[in-house]
Parts: structure tokens; C-alpha cells; sequence
């Protein structure tokens, strides 16, 4: 591995890819629901997290931030952490109510979850940075 893999800047990756990734997973899944005869609920609940999770982040992201806005910055922060803390209390809320019905959620949202995370990871490790985490 080289040295420099975790301490040269990058610009931060794209939100389009990652969400894209992530939404097809979700629409993949439908067909998969019908077939394999898995709760539909199921499904509908992973896919309104997946794109009310995703709004909220466009919504986020239009918010500017950086150091000289500390304060939203701030906000911005909590609530991405949230967004994510927010999905797993409604799927465990979900999924202790009804267990098929949740663990069908919380598979179909961690696998869109987990591709739209990979895709960011590969987009930035893979990005060219200079000293001020610019590209090239």
C-alpha cells in the first residue's frame, strides 16, 4: 500500500453515482419482492427511507459549510448523523413490530447502502489530489 493513500487531499467524491447506485438497488429489488414472494412492505419501507435518506442529503448538501461557516457546518454535521441514526431506529422499531417485514428493509437498504458507499470510496481513493485537494 502506498504511504500516501490516507494523507493526500481529495476533492470529495460526487453524491450522483453513489445515489444512483444505491437507487438501483432498490429498483432491482422489486422484481426480486415479486418473485421470491418476500414482503412487499418490506421493500416500499427500504425504498421511502432510501430516497427520503438521499433528499435530505441534497438538501444538506446545498447548505454551505466549511470554515467560514462554522455554525452550519455544525448543523450539517448533526444531521447527516442523524439521517443515518434516524433510518436504523425506524427499521429496528420496524423489525421488532414485525420481523419479516423489517429484516426485508433493512437487507434491501443495506445493500443500496453498502454499493453507495463503495462507489463514494473507490470515486475518492481513486480521485487525483494535489496539496490543496484539488484534482491534478
Amino acid at each position: 500500500m502506498r504511504s500516501g493513500v490516507f494523507t493526500t487531499p481529495r476533492p470529495a467524491p460526487g453524491r450522483r453515482a453513489p445515489a444512483l447506485a444505491g437507487a438501483g438497488v432498490v429498483v432491482f429489488a422489486l422484481p426480486v419482492f415479486l418473485v421470491g414472494n418476500f414482503p412487499l412492505g418490506g421493500w416500499a419501507l427500504a425504498a421511502v427511507l432510501w430516497a427520503a435518506g438521499e433528499a435530505l442529503g441534497v438538501w444538506l448538501a446545498r447548505i454551505p459549510s466549511g470554515a467560514d461557516h462554522l455554525a452550519k457546518s455544525g448543523i450539517v454535521a448533526l444531521a447527516m448523523a442523524f439521517r443515518g441514526i434516524g433510518v436504523m431506529v425506524i427499521l429496528l422499531a420496524v423489525t421488532v413490530g414485525n420481523k419479516p417485514l423489517g429484516v426485508a428493509a433493512v437487507i434491501v437498504y443495506a445493500f443500496a447502502y453498502t454499493l453507495s458507499l463503495g462507489i463514494s470510496l473507490l470515486e475518492y481513493f481513486t480521485a487525483e489530489g494535489g496539496r490543496d485537494g484539488r484534482p491534478g
